[in-house]
């Protein structure tokens, strides 16, 4: 008997995951579709679509809808991604709180929790963090009706994350370092697939799949809270740099003889638009919102927002020295960059009625009009959920990138 040719068998299966994918892609931007329009999209012949489809319908990615009727001959049966093909679960650790959604794979919310963290130590709170995405992965089996199981599990962080180990190197406002997360939660949860990453990264990902930058090509995203993040966004790609750590916006250097940053730098973009920042600021103008609360950790952003739009200048003149930090910030990244779209997320972007103007303001003043007249800015739609609903994103890239290692048919 002759040699086989593995090679052959090799360059034959990489090209159906190709397929795979492509099929599966373009259902996700332009659903519902026919088999007879897939084919015409894709450039591939009629019978390998319908190959494909049937294997996707198989591993519950892919649903028939329907027929509609055409021009010339039958009708046709109608296409779409199924939102039961299984659930997704997505955690950001924050500085101060813990957010977990449970989604199908439709990116719809099924179950969704969110607490603060009223401990510093590390381990409590990752234990707390597994513990949750437990009580998520119970909710999924019970609530996504007919769901074909958990797909994976995708963990935000502020932080720098090392891609190829998932290992949190540092976390300046947690004051973390070389924390393998992603070995945490693959033993906790074994077999599911995990994705970890920078919280600001998930949060511009999400935006760009299924929020306010969904078909923008040139997407820059800001995220402000407790420290300021960010993200670059291009044809749906990040851009990571060389390390993998590109979009650490927050930590470019503002003022050199400004005020210390957990970083161990000084005078960073973050010390002057964060959260505390707000704060301090309503301390210096006495402002109304201080006798609401009993001592200062009782202070949040929706707060002062109710605060602001009752009236009280010292909260408004917070939110227009914050908003003139960051507009100067954004401008300068919008003439080196030259993105189309800036979207605004994190705890901050809820007082977007007051920052917006203010931003858009410096803009107008700082950034070259030629760049300046191709970018639009808006909020992120997701608001302070944007980087678990990234989380969801990244998971379903991944599918969509190659759906031969996902569904009821088993991974490989």
């Amino acid at each position: 008997m002759p040699p086989q040719n593995t090679f052959r068998t090799a360059d034959q299966a990489l090209v159906r995951e190709i397929n795979l994918s492509l099929i599966l892609k373009h259902l996700f931007v332009h659903s519902p579709l026919s088999r007879a329009a897939l084919a015409e999209m894709t450039g591939l012949n009629k019978s390998t679509v319908s190959s494909l489809i049937q294997e996707l319908i198989d591993r519950r990615f892919v649903r028939e809808v329907g027929l509609v009727a055409g021009s010339v001959g039958r009708p046709s049966i109608m296409l779409e991604l199924n939102p039961q093909a299984g659930f997704l679960l997505s955690c950001e650790l924050g500085v101060d709180f813990i957010s977990v959604v449970c989604t199908n794979f439709g990116a719809e919310v099924i179950w969704r929790h969110r607490e603060s963290t009223r401990t510093h130590d590390q381990q409590a709170i990752l234990d707390r963090v597994v513990a949750l995405l437990r009580q998520a992965a119970n909710e999924g089996q019970t609530r996504c009706d007919g769901c074909g199981g958990l797909l994976g599990l995708a963990l935000g962080v502020p932080g720098l994350i090392d891609q190829s180990s998932g290992t949190l190197l540092f976390a300046p406002n947690l004051q973390w370092r070389d924390v393998p997360l992603r070995d945490i939660l693959s033993n906790a949860f074994e077999g599911v697939p995990v994705f970890v990453d920078n919280e600001a990264n998930m949060a511009a990902l999400g935006e760009t799949l299924f929020g306010a930058a969904k078909g923008y090509h040139e997407v820059l995203f800001i995220s402000a809270g407790v420290g300021l993040g960010g993200a670059l966004v291009r044809d749906g790609q990040l851009m990571r740099g060389t390390t993998g750590f590109a979009g650490e916006f927050g930590h470019m250097t503002m003022d050199p003889d400004g005020d210390p940053c957990n970083c161990g730098s000084r005078g960073c973009w973050e010390t002057q638009v964060s959260q505390s920042v707000v704060f301090r600021y309503l301390q210096q103008g006495h402002s109304r919102v201080l006798d609401e609360v009993n001592d200062l950790d009782q202070l949040s952003i929706p707060l002062v927002i109710d605060a602001a739009r009752a009236g009280d200048w010292a909260a408004r003149a917070a939110f227009e020295n914050v908003g003139r930090r960051l507009g100067i910030g954004i401008a300068s990244l919008v003439n080196a960059l030259n993105p189309d779209l800036i979207v605004f997320g994190g705890i901050l972007s809820l007082a977007g009625e007051f920052l917006l103007p203010v931003i858009e303001k410096e803009l107008r003043q700082r950034a070259l009009r030629w760049n300046r007249e191709a970018t639009q800015i808006t909020l992120a739609q997701y608001s302070s959920d944007a980087c678990v609903m990234g989380g969801a994103a990244v998971i379903c890239q991944a599918i969509l990138a190659d759906p031969a290692l996902y569904g009821v048919l088993g991974r490989k």
